[in-house]
This record gives C-alpha cells, sequence and structure tokens, in this order.
C-alpha cells in the first residue's frame, strides 16, 4: 500500500439530512484516503477549482439556510448620494439596520441573510437581503436611513405552493450576488454573506452501506415523503470526486 494513503475501516456512505430545509446530500467514502495537508490561504493547488468550490459552499449554506428559515421576502438597501464604496462600513451599517429593525419588532426573532453586491454603475455597494416575516416598507425605509429601500414578497411558482418554494427562489437571487463576490477582489472573507446567529439549520449525520440504504433512511426520516428533485454524480460527465447523490423535498 502506498504510503500517500491512509487505510482505516470505515468506508461506506456519508449522509447530511437537513430535515428543516428539506434536503439531504451523501458521497460515499473510501477506506484509503489520502492525509490531509495544510495549505496556507491563496497557495491552493488548483486556484481557480478552490475558487469554484468555495462559492459553491457558499451557495448552499445560503439556500439551505433560507429554506429551512422561509426567508421568501426580498429586499435591497442602497445609499443615497454617492453611496458606499467601504465594505467594513457597509458591513456596520446592516448589521446596525438588523439591530434596529428587532427592535422596532420588538425582538422578535428575526433570521436573515444578507449579500453585498457592487452596482454596475460605479454607484457604489447595494444590500440585498431577505427576511421570512412581512415588515413594512416604511419601517424598512425609517430603520435604514441611508436611501432607497425595496422589499417584497417571493413566492412559489405553483399556485399555493409552500412557503419554502419562495424562500428557495429568494436564496438563488442572493446566491447569484454571492458568486459574483467571489469574482471581486474588494470583498473578501466574511465581507461575502452574512446570516442571523443561532437559527442554523438542523444537521442529521450517519452512515449506511448502500446508496439504496442512505435515499430509504433519509426517506424514513422525512416521515415517509418522497423526494421531489434528485441528483446524481453519474448525471455529471466530468464529475472528479467520490459518487455522491443530492435529493430535496418540496
Amino acid at each position: 500500500m502506498s504510503s500517500s494513503f491512509l487505510s482505516t475501516p470505515d468506508a461506506g456512505w456519508r449522509l447530511t439530512l437537513y430535515p428543516e430545509a428539506g434536503e439531504a446530500g451523501w458521497s460515499f467514502q473510501s477506506s484509503l484516503r489520502a492525509p490531509r495537508r495544510y495549505v496556507p490561504p491563496g497557495f491552493a493547488r488548483d486556484p481557480a477549482r478552490s475558487h469554484a468550490e468555495a462559492a459553491r459552499r457558499a451557495r448552499s449554506k445560503i439556500r439551505r439556510y433560507a429554506a429551512a428559515n422561509r426567508l421568501d421576502r426580498f429586499g435591497t438597501l442602497t445609499y443615497r448620494g454617492a453611496g458606499c464604496h467601504d465594505p467594513a462600513q457597509a458591513r456596520a451599517d446592516v448589521a446596525e439596520f438588523f439591530r434596529g429593525l428587532r427592535g422596532a419588532l420588538e425582538d422578535k426573532p428575526l433570521p436573515y441573510v444578507w449579500v453585498p453586491e457592487w452596482h454596475e454603475s460605479g454607484h457604489g455597494l447595494h444590500l440585498h437581503f431577505a427576511v421570512n416575516t412581512f415588515v413594512r416598507h416604511r419601517l424598512i425605509e425609517d430603520v435604514w436611513g441611508r436611501g432607497f429601500v425595496s422589499i417584497k414578497r417571493i413566492t412559489g411558482q405553483r399556485h399555493g405552493a409552500p412557503k419554502v418554494e419562495g424562500a428557495r427562489i429568494a436564496a438563488r437571487y442572493l446566491s447569484k450576488y454571492v458568486a459574483k463576490t467571489f469574482d471581486s477582489e474588494d470583498l473578501g472573507g466574511r465581507h461575502r454573506y452574512e446570516v442571523a446567529q443561532g437559527f442554523q439549520p438542523r444537521a442529521v449525520r450517519f452512515t449506511a452501506t448502500s446508496d439504496d440504504e442512505a435515499l430509504e433512511r433519509s426517506i424514513d426520516l422525512m416521515g415517509g415523503a418522497l423526494p421531489a428533485r434528485f441528483w446524481s454524480s453519474a448525471e455529471t460527465e466530468d464529475w472528479q470526486g467520490p459518487p455522491a447523490r443530492w435529493v430535496q423535498w418540496t
């Protein structure tokens, strides 16, 4: 056996289910694995692939957080005048905004996600966000106090669609802006997006001996409901990782 790999007795399928977000993913873990080596930030062997993977993880986290908390109201905060061109200042301003909004809502639970975006006109940063509760436009405008605001409820594409569908659509909007931040040298680290603490989706992790068993157990844990969407790495021609599967419930 090559000394560049570690032999472990725990081969099998590793699954993570997010019940409130309505999705699960699992992949096969071999008994032979390369040992992890520390790689300093900025020194990835394949920077482009590392960049794409980081963006994918960010989009996944936003999707699950938005779905689990039913964030189906999408808003935008802008600055008047010449705008704001300082990411640190924008982050401080939006933190103050959400503190003020919670206070105005009598400290009711307020999960949220916000993402910055550089405006194409050169006006500086706009801040996009999603929440799960009705908030009057005038209240948002008063609490923000720095410029124009907008807010709208996102509904699913089907008549009478559950609230989670609107939340997933809002998450797609936010994910688009997050993807743009990974192409910007002026935004990095924690400035890419922010979520309210204390509302992270619950994760249920377990192992299975086969792909079919992983699917069956996830269905059982979701009360017997069948997923509405399926994805398999076998469908991706240039897939480079271990076999993987992802499913989503409506």
